[in-house]
Order: structure tokens, then C-alpha cells, then sequence
């Protein structure tokens, strides 16, 4: 199984619109909040089912839930924008979360920084922002595959 995770589009079609000629075909997308009606673009350009969370600047929320739990073969992954477990001071409180519902991998996004740690037995990763990157670092978003119980990640930078 391939799933494109993305997160804090703010709104960039023309980036959602790279992330999609990058990715290439996937079987679903995570997105993590900050304009998750971006998501609806998303599943429109690409045919995929997007599953997604809402973020600090999804007010009102409506009726988008703050986490959500995803099974991909063997794994659980743990859907959320971060900003609840205080993802700027530390991934304590996300890890934790994550193991109490049962998942190997958490998905967070908020700080716009990608990156991927291994935290108490759980794979963290934040595919960073499509639009905007900070840290340094290029606007970017991920690629998550599972075959037969193994799990690798791809970071694709948008140039």
C-alpha cells in the first residue's frame, strides 16, 4: 500500500497540484490540517480517497475530527495536525497518544518542518508544508509504503 502524506496546504492549489504529478499513484492521502478543504482539490486531482484531521487554522472545524486512526496492513497510523499535544515543545505527548491507540506510526504536521523520529516504539513523521516550509527547508510532503509488514518513507521536496 502507497499513501501521500501531505499537511499545511494553506490553500496552495498549484502546489497540491505538483504534489500530485510527484507522487504518483497512490492507493490514499493523509492530510494533516491547516486548510483541510484542500483535501477535496486533493481527492479531485488525484482519484485517491484523502483522509483528514482538522488543524489551528480550520476554525471552524465543522465537522472534521481532531484525530483519526488509519489501518494499513499490519500497522495503525495516528492522524492529527499536532497542535493538541503541543508538537512545538516535544513529541511526548503525540507518542504517547499514539501507542494508547495502538499505532506504530503518528502523522502530524503544524510545525511546517518535515522530519521522522522513532519515539517509544512509534514512527513520527511530519511530511512538513506544501506551501509554507520553514526551518530552512524546501516545501515537501511524504510517501509511506507498506509491503508485507515493512514500512519505508520517502521525503519529496517540491522545487
Amino acid at each position: 500500500m502507497r499513501i501521500g502524506i501531505v499537511s499545511d496546504s494553506h490553500g496552495d492549489h498549484k502546489a497540491l497540484e505538483s504534489v500530485a504529478a510527484k507522487a504518483g499513484i497512490v492507493d490514499l492521502w493523509l492530510h494533516a490540517g491547516d486548510c483541510a478543504p484542500d483535501a477535496e482539490y486533493l481527492q479531485q486531482i488525484t482519484d485517491a480517497e484523502v483522509v483528514r484531521v482538522f488543524g489551528n487554522c480550520d476554525w471552524p472545524s465543522g465537522t472534521l475530527p481532531p484525530v483519526e486512526v488509519i489501518e494499513m496492513g499490519l500497522h495503525r497510523i495516528f492522524l492529527t495536525h499536532g497542535h493538541l499535544y503541543g508538537v512545538n515543545f516535544g513529541l511526548d505527548a503525540l507518542a504517547k497518544e499514539a501507542k494508547e491507540c495502538k499505532c506504530s506510526v503518528a502523522v502530524y504536521g503544524h510545525t511546517h518542518v518535515a522530519g521522522k523520529w522513532s519515539q517509544d516504539g512509534v514512527l513520527i513523521l511530519n511530511p512538513g508544508s506544501i506551501s509554507r516550509p520553514r526551518g530552512g527547508g524546501p516545501a515537501s510532503f511524504m510517501i509511506l509504503t507498506e509491503k508485507k509488514g515493512e514500512i519505508s518513507v520517502d521525503l519529496i521536496e517540491l522545487i
